[in-house]
């Protein structure tokens, strides 16, 4: 998944694989973490097996809160994150008003549609994440 995120362009940056963060003496493991450079963000990738949960949102916006306060510099935006799931759950998605916060869930494939297509659709996704931010 990290050589295939990296194939996207030269804005983005690896920074870990099950990047370790504490929090009161507890750890926690980011799955991909990568730094995106025109967006000037971190982007963190949780990859979940099944369908999604609730829970995984406030999961996530722990990790947010924890990269905002101890990774950020100055002048950087926000850090985004991408659930990949089995399955999305739209209507969870939908009621956890996750489509307007800088959590994002998204579908994987067991088959992968051909690069061009999900070159496409990956820069859509940061173009509308980089408009939202603007907004």
């Amino acid at each position: 998944m990290t050589k295939f995120i990296l194939e996207f362009g030269r804005d983005f940056y690896f920074v870990g694989r099950q990047r370790r963060i504490t929090i009161d003496k507890e750890d926690y493991y980011i799955d991909l973490l990568f730094y995106h450079r025109k967006l000037r963000c971190f982007v963190a990738i949780e990859l979940k097996l099944g369908k999604f949960k609730a829970e995984y949102k406030g999961q996530m916006e722990l990790y947010l809160r924890y990269l905002e306060k101890y990774e950020m510099d100055e002048g950087e935006n926000p850090p985004i994150e991408i659930i990949l799931c089995a399955e999305k759950s739209k209507e969870h998605v939908e009621l956890m008003l996750l489509n307007e916060d800088k959590i994002k869930v998204a579908e994987y494939m067991t088959k992968l549609p051909p690069k061009e297509l999900f070159e496409e659709k990956l820069r859509k996704t940061m173009i509308n994440a980089q408009v939202k931010r603007e907004e």
